[in-house]
């Protein structure tokens, strides 16, 4: 009996035992699954705080989050359900988002700006104030990263608002961004097509990743500074230039370790070094030559990241066609779906009269154009030549009005005492130049009007076409091929636009106003870094402006 009794109380024991057991099990789960609606509880009252109470250390290195109406509104409109947190713990959008956000680095981003580590330090929290917490930062940091990564960052445009007037133009609206980013097929993907889409942005992200690892790995040797190396001499840096053009691709080959040579396999290595380089490939290895070859690889990396910034800032509505100008490489290019279909070489403003960086629309081309000589030339070029010569705005075919009227008197400037006249008074005449060989513009003039009174024109003085840096304008673009450019915007043989038709018109002599069918998007770039999109080459170009400089001390 007492061993059956024994027996029953073993078995109630074990009962009793695995009951506990079941009961913790059930606790341990209660404590890691709430009930949901503690979590849109928690998640409405810290929608309502201070965006700083959701960053651990505000001001060190990620800006507060912003938390504004259109997102209060999101979440009321959905009785604070969350998008990337169950009471279980973060979901799998969220965890993807969370691997893009640490990745910005790739487009050239700082992960840090997107509060990352605070995300990592939320991700395991258990409890609805942590998973609310870890909400609320996925859906602000969504917001900021795919504003940065669309419109280009706020720092620019705060550092100098002149300089940089487009950077972060736009406000991101983070209901629809939520959204539309939940509702893709593929969140990833839709992230990804937030970056500028232009074939010129992926290949600068291509190289900013290669020229990362050529960083891990330690650059680029640096090449002894000495006379200049020339083709046929021999000199102990030979073998230096040889592995320094070997980290970046022009030189493909190997030699033997002690070969000093300067041969025709080196020249070439050279010239494809400056040709990248915007130099004079004349394969002699001078001062600027070495010059760039010891550019750290660690300055390159900076210019990537800054070029890449500006393509935020160009307009993405610019259809199958445009015009681009980048004035680091003086070079004009029209674009057709990506790829280039003419190019040419410009010159541009000098570092006085810097041309102005922005987009617009071609709308005309002027055959013929008079040009309105600027009050700055007026003022500092021409004042000081007519109190030399008085006839010398005639013999350069420019006549003077008295006024700025249509119906202004013409003056003789010959009769005007240019002694007594100053600066500040040439503002009472104005001074134009009438078509003609001689004139200032040429025979044809593209004209996209806007603010800073810049267009492009033909230009009688074409032998400064054939220098490297053309840099020597008042601020308005000088093509190369104007004849090429006109017929091309004008839609050439299939708008019945031929070389003849232009010529026959320019030969009139007189001014005519010649509309595009459809204006044609035109973007001044400044860009130091391109990348080919059909060779994948990278160009490297001055910094002729300093503009780089200032951007890249805004946003570092």
């Amino acid at each position: 009996m007492k061993i059956q009794s024994g027996r029953m109380v073993n078995a109630a024991g074990a009962t009793a035992l695995a009951l506990m057991i079941v009961a913790c099990a059930w606790a341990g789960l209660r404590t890691s699954a709430f009930d949901p609606l503690d979590l849109r509880d928690a998640i409405d009252r810290q929608i309502h705080s201070s965006p700083n109470d959701l960053v651990d250390q505000p001001g060190s290195g990620t800006r507060p989050p912003r938390v504004n109406s259109k997102l209060v509104r999101l979440y009321h409109s959905r009785d604070m359900q969350p998008f990337w947190v169950t009471p279980e713990g973060p979901n799998l959008a969220a965890e993807i988002l969370r691997s893009v956000l640490a990745a910005a680095g790739t487009h050239g981003l700082n992960p840090e700006d997107y509060a990352i580590d605070q995300i990592d330090r939320a991700w395991t929290r258990k409890g609805a104030a942590g998973l609310a917490r870890l909400e609320l930062l996925l859906t602000l940091e969504l917001g900021a990263y795919t504003s940065d990564l669309v419109e280009g960052r706020r720092q620019p445009r705060d550092f100098d608002p002149d300089l940089f007037p487009t950077a972060c133009d736009c406000d991101i609206d983070p209901a629809d961004l939520v959204q539309r980013s939940l509702a893709a097929p593929d969140l990833r993907a839709f992230l990804e097509e937030q970056a500028p889409p232009f074939p010129e942005y992926r290949g600068l992200r291509e190289k900013l990743a290669e020229y990362r690892t050529i960083a891990t790995r330690g650059g680029w040797p640096r090449v002894p500074e000495g006379p200049a190396l020339k083709p046929g001499v021999k000199d102990a840096r030979v073998a230096a230039i040889r592995n320094r053009l070997s980290v970046t691709g022009e030189w493909p080959g190997d030699a033997p370790p002690n070969d000093t040579g300067y041969d025709e396999a080196l020249v070439a290595a050279v010239k494809r070094f400056q040709r990248h380089h915007g130099l004079d490939p004349d394969g002699v290895a001078g001062p600027a030559t070495l010059a760039a070859m010891n550019v750290p690889v660690e300055r390159r990396i900076v210019q990537l990241i800054v070029n890449m910034e500006s393509w935020r800032w160009v307009g993405r509505d610019h259809g199958d066609r445009w015009l681009t100008v980048n004035i680091p490489s003086f070079e004009l290019a029209a674009v057709r779906d990506g790829k280039t279909e003419l190019s040419m070489r410009v010159i541009v403003g000098d570092e006085f009269h810097m041309t102005p960086v922005f987009g617009d629309r071609l709308r005309y081309v002027e055959v013929n154009p008079y040009w309105e000589v600027p009050l700055s030339i007026a003022k500092k070029e021409f004042l000081p030549k007519l109190r030399e010569d008085p006839t010398y705005l005639k013999k350069q075919g420019i006549r003077m009005f008295d006024g700025w009227d249509e119906g202004a008197d013409e003056v003789d400037s010959a009769a005007v005492d240019w002694a007594k006249v100053r600066q500040d008074d040439m503002g009472r005449w104005r001074l134009r130049q009438d078509p003609g060989p001689a004139n200032a513009l040429g025979t044809l003039a593209f004209i996209f009007p806007n603010d800073y009174h810049v267009y492009l024109h033909d230009t009688p003085a074409q032998s400064l076409f054939g220098l490297p840096k053309r840099a020597f304008s008042h601020g308005c673009i000088r093509v190369a091929k104007a004849m090429d450019l006109a017929l091309y915007v004008l839609g050439g043989a299939d708008k019945d636009w031929s070389e003849e038709k232009l010529l026959a018109l320019i030969a009139e002599g007189r001014n005519r106003i010649v509309h595009l069918e459809a204006s044609l998007p035109i973007y001044i770039l400044y860009n130091t870094a391109v990348v080919d999109p059909e060779s994948h080459e990278i160009y490297f170009y001055d910094d002729l402006y300093g503009r780089d400089a200032l951007l890249g001390k805004a946003i570092f």
